[in-house]
């Protein structure tokens, strides 16, 4: 249903209506505070680099994120990164991250960047103190922040918002009568826009998500897709439908789909439940975070890496190396 309110197909968005104008106004008085001084923001001692979404539900921000750690990473610069660590319930914050941190404390995504990057992750409603946290772990030449676009006690160097390319920007209502944050004239300040799938407009980046071997949740045996018969397909991501139109062009019919809420916290009783004798269990990686405590035999999960395409990609690679540089002129690797 909140699909079709969202990309203007159902009448009811107008009954919402008000709702976002309130919203918007909050959203557009915060940001105007921080930058009149009514508020202060904080300035890292190292290059802030933001990737972040103008729309709730999932965009592919996640694997940007990854591409982007991991890409720098090969420039020989030491990467740190920090996320409000969503449906994450620690005791305590700043909470440190790595790949063997449960998901239930740190969030799911923070612990999958944790896995595929093996750069150090600090996870706080508070940026600040997760940056703060990471710096007084060691040698840090950048910090990502994963989302925290309008997060503006924080301030960046560069911002980079990623969009779904199938639906943009739905019917360009704030929430909750449509997906907005912000309105999509804010994609004028940014420094990149990326854009996931669909087709890329002028000055955009294009980029699309390239599917890995399945690999197995017990263990960790990697096959190509095809191998796999009868799927059931299950995925706890914002936007499930992208997850199973991945599988359909991989040449896999699962014999079911089966969608969650984004971070839903899973039980190994009722991923059971979903399987009878013989079938395959084939689950998003960063749903498989969540699992593999108590994962089956019949369980896997498919990595997908994203690939970036566009004349924009390697200034925008080349300007955060400067910038690292900038802050820090004795910077050599």
């Amino acid at each position: 249903m909140i699909e079709r309110i969202w990309s203007g197909q159902s009448p009811l968005w107008l009954l919402l209506w008000p709702l976002s104008l309130l919203y918007g106004a909050i959203a557009a008085l915060i940001r105007y505070s921080y930058q009149r001084g009514w508020r202060k923001s904080w300035r890292a001692p190292v290059p802030v680099v933001i990737v972040g979404n103008l729309t709730a539900g999932g965009n592919g921000k996640t694997p940007v994120v990854i591409w982007l750690v991991q890409t720098l990473q090969q420039r020989g610069l030491k990467v740190g990164i920090v996320s409000r660590g969503y449906n994450g319930k620690a005791d305590s914050y700043p909470l440190l991250v790595n790949e063997k941190t449960p998901a239930e404390q740190a969030g799911d995504e923070p612990v999958l960047i944790a896995q595929r990057t093996g750069a150090p992750v600090a996870v706080a409603p508070k940026r600040r103190l997760a940056v703060e946290a990471l710096l007084k772990q060691g040698d840090i030449d950048l910090i990502i922040t994963d989302d925290g676009l309008q997060h503006y006690a924080l301030q960046r160097d560069k911002e980079i918002v990623v969009v779904d390319g199938m639906r943009r920007f739905g019917n360009g209502w704030w929430l909750p009568a449509g997906p907005m944050r912000e309105r999509a004239s804010r994609l004028k300040d940014v420094d990149a826009i990326i854009v996931n799938g669909g087709t890329a407009q002028v000055g955009e980046m294009a980029m699309h998500l390239q599917p890995g071997l399945v690999t197995n949740l017990l263990t960790g045996q990697k096959k190509p897709i095809h191998q796999l018969d009868n799927v059931v397909a299950m995925a706890g991501i914002g936007h499930p439908p992208r997850f199973f139109t991945t599988l359909k062009q991989q040449g896999l019919t699962p014999v079911a789909e089966i969608a969650f809420a984004d971070h839903h916290a899973y039980s190994e009783a009722e991923l059971a439940r979903l399987l009878v004798t013989g079938q395959n269990l084939l689950m998003t990686e960063k749903d498989a975070v969540k699992c593999r405590s108590f994962a089956r035999p019949d369980w896997w999960y498919l990595p997908v890496e994203a690939e970036l395409q566009g004349e924009g990609v390697e200034p925008l690679l080349n300007d955060i190396e400067q910038l690292c540089r900038t802050y820090s002129p004795d910077l050599h690797h």
